[in-house]
């Protein structure tokens, strides 16, 4: 069974930066498309970014973070990252990972999720 260990998220300010991590077990890792969920108080889970493979050229972002987030893997370590710079105040949630239903999708692919890490934005 997948397990999902989100990490890395805090309070900080806008414009500065987060790195998230999730760390993946009870899968193979490198099989799957990888992708980075949140949800804001009050609103629907949604999609951010996903990645296949390690090549930076198949990367899909949502529209309100591109250009500010970058997503990586590294499939030695079962790790997928999330980079994100300049920070909004509308980027303020709870971020989640979970394998993607396919490339280009932003469907998750697990039932299951983990607790996720919380990253809240102020002025």
């Amino acid at each position: 069974q997948v397990q999902l260990v989100e990490s890395g998220g805090r309070s900080v300010q806008a414009g500065e930066s987060l790195t998230l991590s999730c760390v993946v077990s009870g899968v193979r890792f490198q099989q799957y498309v990888w992708g980075w969920f949140r949800q804001a108080p009050g609103k629907e889970r949604e999609f951010v970014a996903s990645i296949y493979w390690a090549t930076s050229a198949s990367t899909y972002y949502t529209d309100s973070v591109k250009g500010r987030f970058t997503i990586s893997r590294d499939n030695s370590e079962n790790t997928l990252y999330l980079q994100m710079d300049h920070l909004k105040v509308d980027d303020t949630a709870v971020y989640f990972c979970n394998a993607m239903a396919g490339l280009g999708s932003a469907t998750p692919y697990f039932n299951s999720w983990g607790r996720g890490t919380q990253v809240t934005v102020s002025t």
